[in-house]
């Protein structure tokens, strides 16, 4: 059981940190904007507040490295539960 929890945190870490690598920036669209129009003659709300993230320069690399060792000790979680 542990081994697979700490496969599955390396593995998301991983991919966060080649998303990191993939994107310059991420916009998350807050919830406060008005509800959708319930017709279509009402006109389309205006775009809600945006939240910006940019990721640092060592993000990517920095989580692309700690996942990858997370995942090499899950590998050896066996070996040391049986006491060797």
């Amino acid at each position: 059981m542990w081994r697979a929890l700490f496969l599955a945190v390396g593995l998301y870490v991983m991919i966060l940190g080649a998303e990191c690598l993939a994107v310059e920036n991420v916009k998350l669209k807050l919830r406060d904007a008005p509800p959708p129009p319930q017709n279509a003659w009402e006109t389309p709300p205006t775009e809600g507040p945006q939240k910006v993230i940019t990721p640092p320069r060592w993000a990517p690399w920095s989580l692309m490295s700690t996942g990858a060792v997370v995942c090499l000790y899950s590998f050896t979680i066996p070996r040391r539960m049986q006491g060797n």
